[in-house]
């Protein structure tokens, strides 16, 4: 065990001295360095009116739009462009005009190729019996997957722009959830009870027969939003959430649209080339026919039931 050295030994000691150098408090050369403690700056009131009235000239002088030559110039530079682009925008759409056909002469494409291919060619070349439902998920299916994606894209929107944050709102979203949510209405939970599942099964056959039917991904996806919506009503946020919550709504429409583009760009890759397809459409009139249409139809519905039942939660609470 080693001995305790007193102090004024150790003071004399290089360990004792390279310490001080480090701290500051003494220079092997200038011998002790008087630390002295910087005094805290105060501006004047008089310095402080100063640099104000001279941001004030700067800021004047900088952002006078009315007295600035250069601005004006730019303004009336601006205004005259502007006309003469939206004159030039004018012609151009008007002259493009003057070369379509005459709306509904009977040699237009659209009344004598368009619906006649659709007609006659449409089961032969889709598999589904329901020829809008072949026209909107096969002849359309690009378009259909832009208007998937719109839907999408409106809901990031409205969460960006409702989200409300769960620590600071908190008190005031749960007595909004108690004022407006009929937890203790028996004949609503008891009507919700016995309604909901049979609209979701009547939504999923919407959906799954769409191609043989009148239906699709729409008509189902909006029918199983609804049962959504009216199970929230009756039971509250507290059990929705159990189930649904705004993860899986992002999990779920992420999903629907990655497998309905990685589905299709099968499709616009054979057709694009003149390929024939290896997908086979099947029997008409059976369930599993018409090739990937059945496919598209359910990831449509689930993109749409997603969005009408986050659409009433944003608007009505600000969150899952």
């Amino acid at each position: 065990m080693s001995k305790r050295v007193p102090k004024d030994v150790y003071e004399k000691t290089r360990s004792y001295k390279f310490k001080q150098w480090l701290a500051g408090t003494k220079d092997p050369f200038l011998d002790t360095v008087e630390m002295k403690p910087q005094k805290e700056f105060h501006e004047s009131e008089k310095l402080i009116h100063e640099h104000e009235l001279q941001h004030e000239r700067i800021v004047e002088k900088a952002y006078d739009l009315e007295h600035n030559a250069q601005i004006r110039l730019f303004r009336k530079i601006y205004n005259i462009f502007s006309v003469i682009f939206c004159l030039c925008l004018v012609f151009i759409l008007l002259v493009g005009v003057s070369y379509l056909p005459k709306y509904g002469h009977e040699e237009n494409p659209v009344n004598n190729e368009v619906s006649a291919r659709y007609i006659e060619q449409g089961l032969q070349e889709t598999g589904a019996v329901n020829i809008v439902t072949g026209m909107i998920l096969d002849y359309r299916a690009f378009d259909t997957l832009g208007e998937s994606h719109v839907l999408f894209l409106a809901t990031c929107t409205v969460l960006i722009l409702l989200r409300r944050d769960k620590k600071k709102y908190q008190e005031t979203a749960d007595h909004n959830d108690r004022i407006y949510e009929p937890k203790n209405d028996v004949i609503l939970q008891t009507v919700a009870r016995v309604l909901v599942p049979f609209i979701e099964i009547f939504g999923m056959y919407v959906i799954l027969g769409g191609h043989l039917g009148p239906g699709g991904g729409f008509s189902g996806g909006a029918i199983c939003g609804a049962g959504l919506i009216l199970y929230l009503n009756a039971f509250g946020f507290a059990k929705t959430e159990q189930f649904f919550t705004g993860k899986t709504y992002k999990c779920m429409c992420f999903g629907a649209l990655a497998c309905y583009s990685l589905a299709k760009t099968y499709s616009f890759f054979t057709g694009a080339n003149h390929i024939e397809s290896v997908i086979p459409l099947g029997t008409p009139g059976a369930i599993l026919s018409s090739g990937l249409i059945l496919i598209l139809d359910i990831c449509v519905g689930f993109v749409v039931a997603g969005t009408m039942y986050t659409f009433y939660v944003m608007f009505r609470k600000g969150g899952y």
